[in-house]
């Protein structure tokens, strides 16, 4: 093999790694995005109570006030968790197609806690019987 030869196969090997890395990365976004922060099956399924200290207060961000509804001096509960059928007032969207939580970056415990390898394409129980409830197929 020649010098030019060399250099060439190496080149075409470099941009083989990099576009498998690059698609690599994208399919995990996709999946992140739609075995996931996308599906809200979770939020359409379960009640969601927490402590009162999740709440938004002005030394702190949290939760909305006028999102919950009080249940005894230190719990609370996300509006619309206990409806027939329960969904989450933050949810926006339709379940198992697109959907965003309003407050994400403020949910409470129960939400940040919930199915922890879910975005990694790994249900579990509790995300299975959400995802059921709808009619999608676990993860």
């Amino acid at each position: 093999m020649t010098t030019l030869h060399l250099i060439c196969v190496s080149l075409a090997a470099s941009r083989q790694v990099r576009d498998n890395r690059r698609l690599a990365h994208l399919f995990a976004m996709t999946m992140t995005d739609f075995a996931c922060t996308r599906c809200g099956a979770c939020c359409a399924a379960f009640r969601v109570d927490f402590h009162c200290a999740d709440l938004a207060s002005s030394e702190a961000k949290g939760v909305p006030v006028a999102l919950t509804v009080p249940l005894t001096a230190t719990l609370v509960r996300m509006r619309g968790t206990d409806e027939a059928p329960p969904r989450c007032i933050a949810l926006e969207g339709e379940v198992g197609k697109s959907v965003r939580c309003t407050i994400y970056e403020q949910r409470p415990g129960p939400c940040r806690d919930f199915a922890p390898y879910a975005p990694l394409g790994i249900g579990d129980d509790a995300c299975d019987r959400a995802r059921r409830r709808h009619g999608l197929p676990p993860l």
